[in-house]
Formats: C-alpha cells, sequence, structure tokens
C-alpha cells in the first residue's frame, strides 16, 4: 500500500498575517493553495487539515496547541503517512522543543515534509544537527522580529503616533493621512466629546467623591448612560478606564511614552495620578495600611477601613434585607444595616468574637 495519507498543519502567528514576501510568515490561504499543489505533484492525498489562527510558535509550547496535540494522537493512531506543511517553522520556532518534535513524528513513521525545504530525516547526526540549527535560527529570527516590533511601536508612539488596535473608550480612529511600508494608511486618534465627558464623570466619582468602580457603573446605569457596545456598563471596564494613561494625553506602548498631546487629553496629570494613589490604596495587598475610605456618602463610611479586634479581619456592612420605618422621617423606609467580620462569616479565620 502506498504510504501517500497526508495531513496538512498551517499556522499564522497573528490573526491579520498576510505578508506575501516573507514566505515563513504567509497567511493561510497561500500556505493552503502551496501544499495543494505541492502535494498534487507528489501524487499523495490530502486526507486532513488543521488550522491555527494567531498562534505563535515562538511563545506557545507545543502542549500548549490543541491542533498539533491532535496530530500527535492521530500519528499515533496510524491515520497518515506525511505531514505537510508550507516550512518547517509552521510547525514551532522554539529551539529547545520543536526539533525533538518533528523527531518524534519521525520516530513514529510519519514522514515531516516542508514545500520549501523537503522532507526533513534523521538518518544521522548529520540529519539531527542540521534539524537543531533550523529551529535555533528560526527561535532567533522570532526573537528579532519581536524586537523589532517593539521598537517599530515604541518609536511610532514617542512620535504620537497610534500603534493600532481599537481606540479607547473617548476616542475615535480616524484617517491620518500618512501610510505604511506596505502603503497601507495609518489611523489616529481623535477625541470623541460625547465619550470624554463620560470619562470625566467616572474620574470625578472615583477621586473627588470616593466612588468605586462598582458604584460608578451603578450610577452610570441609572443615569441612562450605555458603555460603547450599547451594553449597561460593567464595573471591569470602569476599572480598564481608570488606569489607561491615553486620558491624559499621553500615549504609551510597553516602556515608551510620547510628549502630552493637547488635543487628546480628557483629565489633567493631576487627577490621573490622584486616581492611581486612591486605586493603590485601595488594593488588597495595601489592606493593613488603609487611609482612604472606600466612598465618602452613604452609610458605610468605615467599610474597608475598621477591622475585627480578634481576628484582625476587615469589617464589611451588611443588612438583613428587611426595611423599617425612619426615626427621624416615619415616612421613610430604610434598610437597617450593621458591621460584620468578614473573615468569620466565611470561616476564612478562626475568630472567637461576635460576628456583628
Amino acid at each position: 500500500m502506498m504510504k501517500n495519507r497526508v495531513y496538512c498543519l498551517y499556522r499564522v502567528s497573528t490573526d491579520k498575517q498576510v505578508d506575501y514576501d516573507n514566505k515563513s510568515q504567509a497567511d493561510i490561504p497561500m500556505q493552503r493553495k502551496t501544499c495543494h499543489r505541492f502535494a498534487e505533484e507528489k501524487g499523495w492525498t490530502i486526507l486532513h487539515e488543521e488550522q491555527e489562527d494567531g498562534v505563535s510558535g515562538h511563545k506557545i509550547r507545543a502542549e500548549d496547541r490543541d491542533k498539533l496535540q491532535t496530530i500527535k494522537e492521530h500519528a499515533k493512531q496510524g491515520k497518515f503517512d506525511i505531514l505537510l506543511v508550507f516550512m518547517f517553522d509552521r510547525i514551532g520556532r522554539i529551539a529547545d522543543e520543536t526539533p525533538f518534535v518533528v523527531e518524534w513524528l519521525v520516530k513514529n513513521g510519519i514522514q515531516v515534509w516542508s514545500t520549501q525545504e523537503g522532507e526533513q530525516r534523521f538518518d544521522n547526526h548529520t540529519d539531527k544537527l542540521t534539524n537543531y540549527i533550523r529551529f535555533w535560527q528560526a527561535d532567533g529570527e522570532s526573537e528579532k522580529t519581536s524586537i523589532r516590533t517593539k521598537t517599530a511601536l515604541g518609536q511610532l508612539v514617542e512620535s504620537g503616533g497610534f500603534k493600532g488596535g481599537v481606540a479607547p473608550y473617548g476616542y475615535d480612529l480616524v484617517k491620518s493621512g500618512k501610510v505604511n511600508k506596505r502603503k497601507h494608511e495609518l489611523l489616529a486618534l481623535s477625541l470623541n466629546e460625547t465619550e470624554a465627558a463620560v470619562v470625566r464623570i467616572i474620574f470625578d466619582k472615583y477621586v473627588n467623591e470616593g466612588y468605586g468602580a462598582q458604584r460608578i457603573a451603578t450610577h452610570l446605569n441609572q443615569l441612562g448612560y450605555r458603555a460603547r457596545s450599547g451594553k449597561p456598563w460593567h464595573h471591569a471596564t470602569i476599572r480598564g478606564i481608570i488606569c489607561n494613561l491615553t486620558y491624559t494625553g499621553i500615549l504609551r506602548s510597553g516602556e515608551s511614552r510620547s510628549e502630552v498631546l493637547p488635543h487628546l487629553q480628557v483629565i489633567s496629570p493631576e487627577i490621573f495620578e490622584a486616581a492611581q494613589r486612591i486605586r493603590t490604596s485601595r488594593a488588597n495587598a495595601a489592606e493593613a495600611a488603609r487611609t482612604v475610605p472606600r466612598n465618602i456618602g452613604g452609610q458605610s463610611l468605615l467599610s474597608g477601613n475598621v477591622f475585627c479586634g480578634h481576628c484582625g479581619s476587615r469589617l464589611s456592612l451588611t443588612t438583613n434585607g428587611k426595611a423599617y420605618p425612619c426615626s427621624a422621617d416615619p415616612n421613610r423606609v430604610v434598610k437597617r444595616v450593621r458591621y460584620i467580620c468578614y473573615g468569620k462569616t466565611r470561616k476564612q479565620t478562626q475568630c472567637d468574637g461576635q460576628t456583628g
């Protein structure tokens, strides 16, 4: 029986990778077309194809790549004879791992072919050394590519350019009139005054009124504001906004920073820094030394600031869910609240004190 049953593996490192000039990073359609043509010339039959979109062969280990694990499992079951890839670095670029993945396939009776480099064999020590050197070079190229990308993005940001992606809430993407090396027009950030007004409300409530992220989300939802998606605000989105340096008019990429860009500034640097100090002081790591209230309105002024005298856990606010007439105003009903030991109620500590 002819051993010509073929599995193909296609991979790109990013979802938008369409660099036809760099064959080692060709997009999926080009890889598929080349592999089909190669198999047809060899008289092979392609039985199955696996595709990895946005999977880095340099950063993600083989054990975490589902498609590669599927191929290895089918190899054990003898379902195919040949693994065909566009180039060997589509299998991976990790110098201390990928060569041994290829060797494992060969030892399990699978021929490993590349449309550009031919068959990978392990007949002698020279073959093994050549195999290792190939993936060592691919690993090094990935590192250099990563460094070049970070440097390019850093330079772009330092010159006031937008590094790409989705515009943060409060901004729109507009055409900049500039083009990159591939003749693609670059986009720039532009202030969205309607959204920027909401951002200012968020920082004002957080810094000046002591609101937390959840309370701000509730406040915005009650006022009828909605997130960009049209859905109600979520506290995680609020936290992301509070941490975003862009609202001060400064763009960043890694360690790189732009100068202050007045046309993008939503809040002052002083307001942003104040928000970061508050955020840090509220972090769990700073519980023991808390000096900033979680909020300065309502009935829970001491929540997060006072602790159980028996076990040291923080005291939190609770109610029994019932409403009672207000002693000061019989026409108004209120919920009776009390502080409870969080550690004791959650059985996190061996507290020997009272619950509330």
